[in-house]
């Protein structure tokens, strides 16, 4: 059963406020086409606003009331968050799936990790206090060395919408958990469940100013977000091209940025492997979210002597997925989230048939849905590394294949991408897969698995899928600073000049 979309305003200072220009956007619900609610507009006026709730949260008491207040005390807050979205999830996990399309059970599971997000960062956030003053090893008996953690500052939060509240944990709770205070940019295209969260902060009563949340378009809310003088550092999850704008906006103040950006990521599957889990994990990595995930693995590395019968068990399970309304029963293939996205997906396919490629089966409507933005799995063969639907990021349920004959080759065809987010490899040979997660130019590599991450664990590509980690301890570390502090404790002067005599009395 669907939930009315809550009608919110911008969430700033602990207040909802209405945006400056007073203007909305249209939601869209991608499985049905129909407007079903609006959220507000956030412009450059709003965010300057948000950027000085954000300084006097930061600042107030003198840091007492968040950035310098015990770990342990920012912990409570954070839990209070966890429990009051788990109370929340059914309902969350039903706007989630109306505003951005993905099936229902998709976001009941994602809806369940922002609760352990927040949970995992509040134990972080209380080990934080026994972490300070941690001494540093010195070759010298004169100098006494210790090493203070301290959070970054004001941080600006840009997030994607493949994954709208579970992307916006990954960043906002290792955030407020160093002690920094936040502005939080969702993408327009699924907002909701991002704006929720803003009444969950009220409900628990969490400090005015340390979380605010804007709604609104990238070129409105979040360039100006990005460039904003007073945001001590930028972290984004979206495209590569919006990744190299918001760079170059930051480095005019020499403003630190985390990036998360596409991906092309292969999955390598050699003639050793189980050929049932391979196809199904071929299946998951380009069908999950729709393959709107910006580590999906759509790029097929198949050995020529099982690629035949790979390719044509890949369609026969393909077949039995059951694409629907996100909120019916059993659904495991929503819309794309836009008619952009979809249209988008639709010249990426005119394209490569343009090009001499292959659309062995899929890439239309299903004929049992007459609205709404479905398309079907898809299989491209015949591709050429040059081809743009080899080489660029669809976001779509579309899979290209290639083939190779030695171990070698699979490797050069796994590297030959300007992307390096994620990589798969299915094989029984397991010295053979550790070879390959050695060689294999990703941040995350998966071994007879595509697409599984842990809050645990480290996430973050290379090349232009990005730098540094989000997750895990390494995602605690993107908000803080690293201070470096010295004692001279020897007795003795320090000898560098000679000093004049003492004075007399």
């Amino acid at each position: 059963m669907a939930v009315e979309i809550p009608s919110r305003q911008l969430f700033i200072d602990g207040e909802w406020k209405e945006p400056v220009l007073k203007k909305r956007i249209p939601i869209i619900n991608p499985a049905t086409e129909e407007t079903i609610g609006d959220i507000p507009r956030a412009t450059a006026a709003d965010v300057k606003i948000a950027v000085e709730a954000a300084r006097r949260a930061l600042a107030r008491n003198n840091g007492k009331d968040w950035s310098s207040a015990p770990g342990a005390s920012r912990a409570k807050y954070l839990r209070a968050i966890a429990s009051k979205i788990n109370e929340r999830k059914t309902e969350l996990a039903k706007l989630e799936a109306m505003d951005s399309g993905k099936p229902l059970d998709e976001t009941v599971s994602d809806i369940g990790e922002v609760v352990s997000c927040f949970e995992y960062y509040a134990g972080l956030a209380e080990g934080l206090d026994a972490k300070q003053k941690t001494p540093v090893s010195l070759s010298t008996e004169k100098f006494k060395t210790h090493v203070l953690k301290e959070p970054v500052g004001v941080v600006g939060l840009i997030t994607a919408w493949n994954y709208p509240l579970l992307m916006a944990a990954w960043k906002v709770a290792p955030a407020l958990a160093a002690g920094c205070t936040a502005i939080l940019k969702p993408s327009e295209l699924a907002s909701v469940t991002c704006l929720e969260l803003a009444e969950v902060c009220i409900n628990v009563g969490l400090p005015p100013g340390v979380l605010n949340i804007l709604t609104g378009l990238g070129n409105e809310a979040g360039a100006p977000l990005s460039s904003h003088p007073d945001v001590d550092k930028i972290s984004f999850t979206g495209s590569t091209l919006t990744g190299t704008k918001i760079m170059a906006a930051a480095a005019q103040s020499v403003k630190p940025v985390a990036l998360e950006l596409g991906g092309k990521s292969p999955i390598v599957v050699f003639d050793d492997a189980d050929m049932e889990k391979a196809v199904e994990w071929t299946c998951f990595g380009i069908c999950l979210s729709g393959g709107q995930t910006c580590s999906s693995t759509s790029r097929l590395i198949v050995q020529e002597s099982i690629a035949m019968e790979f390719v044509n068990r890949l369609e026969d399970w393909t077949k039995l997925i059951k694409i629907s309304d996100p909120m019916e029963e059993g659904c495991r293939l929503g819309p794309v989230v836009s008619k952009g996205q979809y249209e988008k997906i639709l010249k990426y396919l005119e394209g490569a048939k343009s090009a001499k490629a292959k659309v062995l089966y899929g890439g239309n409507r299903p004929e049992h849905l007459k609205k709404g933005f479905f398309i079907e799995p898809t299989v491209v063969t015949e591709v050429t590394c040059a081809m743009k639907i080899w080489r660029e990021e669809v976001l779509g349920p579309v899979l290209c294949v290639k083939t190779f004959n030695t171990e070698e080759e699979a490797l050069d065809l796994a590297n030959d991408s300007p992307y390096g987010l994620g990589a798969a490899v299915m094989s029984k040979d397991l010295e053979k897969c550790e070879r390959f997660a050695k060689g294999v130019q990703a941040g995350v590599v998966w071994i007879n698995c595509s697409q599984p991450s842990f809050i645990q664990a480290p996430w973050g590509g290379y090349k232009r899928s990005g730098f540094s980690r989000e997750l895990g301890e390494w995602g605690l570390e993107l908000y803080l600073n690293i201070k470096q502090v010295t004692e001279y404790v020897s007795d003795q002067p320090y000898g560098w000049f000679e000093g004049p005599p003492p004075s007399s009395p």
